[in-house]
């Protein structure tokens, strides 16, 4: 049996295998920027390599190049923040906070599109923000610096995210294709060239320091981004939506299980509690039925 014929198997490996992408982020021995580099330029790569191969267009109206434009401009703002966050904080807590831009893309929702969020979705944020003050603590000012950070930038990694969400989604719009696949090359593809630039302005090399940051570079752009992308929507259409809402926590759910056992995280109690509650929280915030 092929099991990857089957969408709800391929829809977990995919976000199987793209929780480990902070894991590659916090072993790689290069700076947070060129890490990012990597995974989009190596990723797009790949996607590129299969669009030649499987003879799809690549021609877009210029619109839809302005669209995938801008979502890579706040796709590559989204992996500036993340991947600082996930060095600060670590990479569970950046990828729940990461995976918070459920409600900013209901916040998005209301303010640009006047579509009226759920019950189910109103009651989802008292909870994710109680659920956030119960991992980080009450009193702010009592957290290092870093840590303050780390925690600001992961939440704006999820308005980037949702700022990349938006402009991709407009960018598929007269797409004849299931997959995004084009799309998603060519935004990769871009992004790798702003956070170049950005790598150039920050003073930081792109050079590779060892063999094996290459192994966990190339398979951080071919597991985390190009496979696991893939996987992912290749499944969203042929799954049920409360799946896709399960698997949505998979992926930050993995990251801090990956946290604790290969980064010795410590947590107590009261922080699992309030693990749990974002979890349920960015759960419910997905639901699109009251």
């Amino acid at each position: 049996m092929n099991y990857l014929s089957n969408p709800r198997i391929r829809l977990f490996i995919g976000a199987f295998m793209i929780s480990f992408s902070p894991v590659f982020v916090s072993l790689v021995n290069v700076s947070p920027t060129t890490s990012g580099f990597y995974r989009v330029f190596i990723g797009g790569l790949v996607l590129i390599g299969f669009i030649a191969i499987s003879g799809r267009s690549v021609k877009f109206s210029q619109r839809t190049w302005l669209m995938l434009f801008l979502s890579a401009l706040f796709f590559a703002a989204d992996l500036w923040f993340w991947h600082r966050s996930v060095l600060f904080i670590g990479p569970g807590l950046s990828t729940l906070l990461a995976n918070m831009q459920v409600f900013f893309m209901m916040a998005a929702g209301i303010i640009f599109f006047k579509q009226q969020p759920t019950k189910t979705q109103l009651l989802a944020i008292p909870i994710a923000v109680l659920g956030l003050v119960t991992i980080v603590g009450i009193d702010w000012n009592s957290l290092n610096a870093d840590y303050q950070l780390g925690v600001i930038f992961g939440l704006l990694t999820a308005i980037s995210y949702t700022g990349y969400m938006l402009f991709m989604r407009q960018a598929q719009i007269t797409s004849s294709y299931k997959l995004p696949i084009r799309e998603i090359a060519i935004m990769s593809l871009l992004v790798s060239v702003f956070l170049g630039l950005a790598s150039v302005i920050e003073g930081e090399s792109l050079a590779i320091p060892s063999s094996s940051d290459l192994v966990l570079l190339l398979a951080y752009g071919l597991c985390s981004h190009a496979a696991g992308l893939i996987l992912i929507a290749s499944a969203l259409t042929k799954v049920s939506t409360a799946e896709v809402g399960i698997v949505l926590l998979l992926q930050p759910s993995l990251s801090f299980i990956w946290d604790i056992l290969l980064f010795d995280r410590s947590v107590v109690l009261i922080e699992s509690l309030g693990v749990v509650m974002v979890l349920f929280a960015i759960y419910l915030g997905s639901k699109r039925v009251s």
